[in-house]
């Protein structure tokens, strides 16, 4: 919405300045988004009038005029303008005028020619970016009179960012009605009078659809002089509240859409046949509008109509046959109440905007629709001339509008401040809301132009906006704070973040939705949960697991010539028919296992260096790992993570068909663990430090292929054989010496007491129990 300060100082005159009323209506929460000033400043120009132009005597483009500005004698002016011409009123800077600028109008010799002043063009003066010659004024505008005066230029320009829900606002009345109760003041409310009716002449007007269209009001007026020129003030509040002048008829009813909010439409009557019926257009139907534009409608879309053909799109725009131009006499005045949801989104969908929609759509006000009618046909009247006949009404069932009860506790409880009922009666005064009092209760009438209001809450922040946002002070919460407990045994997902940083990962996020074949050659998963909206094609099904969008992240830093990639994910996965959820937490190796340097030879990362990064995640936690085939890995390179027992995730080598397809060239490495697992921790054990120093025994074995590793440390654990404090595989041997299908494995033993020095008995003692129970395992001693 944009108005003119002036006008509105015109309705109320609040003792505030510019920008000391755009800050109380920001704060009340209609946004000022723009003030501005109408012109530039400049200073000492005046209206003059031309009485004689006469030809430079040495310069063929100029001119010397004799101008009258107000005083005894005439100025001698050179003027270059062509349009120049005796009896035109135009500006004139005089002698010690400023221009935009910082231009100073000083007395100069043109050619030989003295010139006392400078006829100005509207561009000169900045009330133009263009301009062709000389500003012509208006043959009534006062010689003499100061420019800025005369056009009003000291005036500024609001520019408001209304919230869907302020409908009301959008006209002069609700502006300074608003103005009126935030900043107080007298508030000059417009009075219209019912115009006398000349003519009994009416049309018919018949409503098919009374549900969209709830009022309509409708008069002929005959023998208005639609050339007549549009008075310069309306013109003036027309162009700055953003509309451009047509011709006077138009004018007149933009300008009450602007005072009052209604829009209207003016018929020519000569191109009406019949009556008016608002109704829905048939399918197919054609319009051309009066943009130019034809349009092709459809079944509900709200038109009106006579007995031949369309005349209009209601509430958005009129058709151009109908139009009046300015041979056009007699006219028919449209003014009418249609329903919000009959006209939101039709304007959109031709990919047309007009004030009158933008108005329709958050809806006007229905106890105004037949007094911005007799005010139209008023300023017609006066300005145009004419006849008018009496007003054609056709009612529906107008929005019922109930009583809200406003609670006095419950203004404090929500607002946090204390308002007797005294407070809150002068403050819904000020709202011009009508009420009954009953104790300590109002009950509020919402008024016809405020459809947002509906709720006891909605009264209560109007109360706020009167009051003030930055006059209500900000009360300490009023409640006891409470450290909350965090179990000692659970880890948050920052640290376990935190952690993966440290060991030089870095964190991605992806969507949780990708290929249905990422899915299928990852996961095995040919059933995944598809979406029945999917913003693309790439991203239709939910991920059953973390890996495609690490795979996806990987690939664009590969895109971007990384060589080195450490990544990881946490995030929900979604499986089964029905979308069970849960968390997991997913990482990825590629490249050199440390960052190219001097001090270490490049190698590949490989399977035992995630295996690394898992286990530090999870300590002190013991894992156990079991080879098991994955379709994400490649075969024998790929094994279940298991915690006490349970499966917990899953570690392997990305498969060569994957790695190809992906265009990927070096090994990658990946995991997968579920969330909680990894989120609870064990909580260290404090042992005694032993004094004495640790024995180191070596036990090598040979088993058959298909014996692991984790088998024969489990057994050993599980001995209790004293003393042992750490066992660790240090070496593995297949070959020469060992026969076929078997491998060899050397364990190391570290054994200690935190009493006394280990004797050689002890120490035999114990490696002869880890000796056996490896044997009872199928193990040979290797000597």
């Amino acid at each position: 919405m944009k108005f003119s300060e002036n006008w509105l100082r015109s309705w109320i005159n609040p003792e505030l300045s510019s920008h000391e009323l755009a800050h109380v209506l920001t704060m009340a929460g209609l946004e000022v988004e723009a003030l501005e000033s109408v012109a530039p400043a400049f200073s000492n120009v005046v209206v003059a009038e031309v009485l004689e132009v006469i030809k430079h005597p040495v310069a063929d483009r100029l001119s010397v005029c004799q101008v009258n500005v107000g005083e005894t004698a005439s100025l001698s002016i050179v003027c270059g303008a062509p349009n120049v011409a005796v009896g035109m009123k135009v500006p004139c800077a005089r002698i010690g005028a400023v221009l935009p600028g910082d231009f100073v109008i000083k007395q100069a010799k043109v050619r030989n020619v003295d010139s006392f002043g400078m006829l100005c063009s509207a561009k000169e003066l900045g009330l133009a970016e263009e301009s062709q010659g000389l500003c012509s004024l208006p043959e009534d505008a006062p010689v003499g009179v100061g420019l800025r005066e005369y056009l009003e230029l000291d005036d500024m320009l609001f520019t408001l960012k209304l919230t869907p829900n302020r409908s009301d606002c959008l006209s002069m009345a609700g502006v300074a009605r608003e103005v009126a109760a935030i900043a107080g003041g007298a508030l000059n409310a417009l009075q219209v009078d019912p115009v006398l009716s000349n003519l009994t002449e009416t049309i018919a007007v018949n409503i098919d659809v009374p549900e969209a269209c709830r009022l309509y009001c409708g008069r002929i007026v005959r023998g208005v002089n639609s050339a007549v020129a549009t008075p310069s003030w309306m013109m003036r509040r027309l162009e700055r509240g953003g509309l451009r002048s047509i011709n006077a008829v138009v004018d007149i009813a933009n300008y009450v859409m602007l005072e009052l909010g209604q829009p209207l439409h003016a018929y020519n009557l000569d191109q009406l046949a019949g009556g008016i019926t608002v109704r829905y257009a048939r399918a197919g139907e054609e319009l051309a509008l009066l943009n130019g534009q034809n349009v092709i409608l459809q079944d509900d879309m709200l038109v009106v109509a006579d007995d031949t053909r369309l005349l209009a799109l209601a509430g958005i725009m009129g058709g151009i046959a109908s139009s009046v131009e300015t041979a056009t006499r007699d006219v028919f005045l449209e003014s009418a109440f249609f329903v919000p949801d009959a006209i939101a989104g039709k304007a959109r969908r031709l990919t047309i905007s007009t004030d009158s929609s933008y108005r329709f759509e958050r809806g006007v006000d229905f106890s105004e629709t037949r007094v911005a009618l007799e005010r139209a046909t008023q300023l017609l009247l006066e300005i145009c001339g004419g006849q008018a006949g009496a007003i054609s009404e056709v009612h529906g069932k107008l929005p019922v509008r109930n009583a809200i009860t406003l609670r006095t506790g419950r203004v404090k409880r929500v607002l946090g401040i204390v308002l007797d009922t005294a407070q809150i009666t002068v403050l819904l005064k000020r709202l011009q809301f009508k009420f009954e009092q009953q104790g300590e209760d109002f009950h509020v009438m919402p008024p016809s132009y405020r459809f947002d209001l509906m709720l006891e809450v909605d009264l209560i922040e109007e109360i706020a906006r009167i009051v003030g946002y930055d006059n209500i002070p900000a009360q300490p919460p009023q409640t006891t704070v409470m450290m909350v407990l965090q179990a000692e045994t659970q880890r948050s997902v920052s640290r376990l973040s935190q952690m993966m940083v440290a060991r030089d990962y870095q964190e991605t996020i992806s969507y949780a939705f990708h290929e249905a074949e990422v899915e299928r050659d990852l996961c095995a998963n040919t059933t995944p949960i598809t979406l029945k909206n999917p913003i693309s094609s790439q991203l239709a099904v939910m991920r059953s697991s973390l890996l495609g969008g690490l795979i996806g992240a990987l690939r664009t830093n590969l895109a971007r010539k990384q060589s080195r990639v450490r990544l990881f994910e946490t995030g929900a996965c979604f499986t089964g028919e029905n979308y069970s959820q849960s968390e997991r937490f997913a990482g990825l190796s590629y490249g050199t296992q440390l960052p190219e340097q001097w001090g270490v030879a490049a190698c590949s990362v490989d399977f035992y260096d995630v295996k690394a990064d898992i286990e530090a995640l999870f300590a002190p936690a013991a894992l156990s790992f079991l080879a098991l085939p994955h379709p994400a890995s490649h075969p024998g390179r790929s094994a279940q993570i298991l915690l006490n027992g349970q499966v917990v995730g899953w570690i392997g080598e990305l498969h060569p068909q994957w790695l190809q397809q992906y265009g990927i060239s070096q090994v990658v490495v990946w995991f997968e663990v579920e969330l909680d697992a990894l989120k609870s921790a064990d909580v260290p054990h404090v042992n005694e430090v032993s004094k004495f120093l640790p024995v180191r025994r070596d036990l090598a074995v040979v088993v058959d292929e298909s014996v692991t590793v984790q088998s024969l440390l489990d057994v050993m654990l599980g001995s209790n054989a004293s003393y042992v404090i750490e066992l660790a595989l240090f070496d593995q041997y297949r070959g020469k010496g060992v026969g076929d299908g078997k491998k060899s494995l050397a364990f190391r033993v570290l054994l200690q007491d935190t009493k006394k020095t280990l004797i050689d008995s002890e120490i035999e003692l114990s490696i002869a129990r880890l000796t056996e129970v490896l044997q009872q395992h199928g193990a040979e001693l290797r000597i």
